[in-house]
């Protein structure tokens, strides 16, 4: 370990490398929110997601830890050394569970990600692919009791909020989980899953005919069908 441990509660924001402009938006402008709350932001320190939670933290003026999947000693990704440098130098941290000297494998992400959902209070996945590491990081946060959010958008996310993930749609649900009100996409699709019900019973027998009916995106009316199923 490098810098400070903080012992304000934590969150975890993860997601893709390969992200989109709204993805990382939406990841820096989650950390920016929770540290003017108090709340200590962790993440991998990679690309993409991770690597605009770590700024988002900074440019609020509070401090994130980084777990490489590297030793503490090797900044990987390369261009993240100075982002590095800046998370140390205002009182945050870099951990990781590797020896110094440790070149980063896929092995080492896959080991690093328990230690960012063990960090954490809750685990946030702003945006991921169906295979991403950052649904590991979820099941680790999940099998240590954490809470898990997800923010709707994309196949991994997705995914997550069917088997139960809180739901995400701004910075403020976040702080409302930590609190004990956690929504989930059960709740929030009532009025969608009775407006599909209500579709079938009127004769509607293909997806293309009930979104028509209802005027639901597709995924909402794919979603509907697997609870009414």
């Amino acid at each position: 370990m490098r810098g400070t441990l903080s012992e304000a509660p934590a969150v975890a924001i993860v997601g893709a490398r390969a992200a989109s402009q709204r993805g990382m938006d939406r990841a820096h402008a989650l950390a920016r929110h929770l540290v003017g709350r108090g709340i200590h932001v962790v993440s991998g320190g990679a690309l993409g997601i991770d690597g605009a939670a770590h700024r988002g933290a900074l440019a609020g003026g509070g401090t994130t830890t980084v777990v490489l999947g590297s030793g503490c000693d090797v900044a990987y990704p390369v261009r993240h050394a100075a982002l590095f440098r800046q998370v140390l130098a205002t009182g945050g941290a870099v951990v990781s569970k590797h020896r110094d000297g440790t070149q980063p494998r896929r092995w080492t992400f896959l080991a690093r990600n328990p230690l960012i959902a063990a960090l954490a209070d809750a685990c946030v996945v702003v945006e991921a692919d169906a295979r991403s590491g950052s649904l590991a990081t979820a099941r680790a946060a999940r099998g240590m009791g954490r809470l898990v959010l997800a923010w709707p958008g994309s196949r991994g996310c997705e995914q997550l909020l069917a088997g139960g993930a809180g739901l995400v749609e701004q910075s403020s649900d976040v702080e409302a989980a930590l609190a004990g009100e956690l929504r989930t996409l059960q709740r929030s699709l009532d009025p969608e899953v009775e407006s599909v019900r209500r579709a079938l019973d009127e004769g509607a027998r293909s997806v293309d005919v009930i979104v028509n009916v209802t005027r639901l995106p597709v995924r909402v009316v794919l979603r509907a069908l697997a609870r009414l199923s």
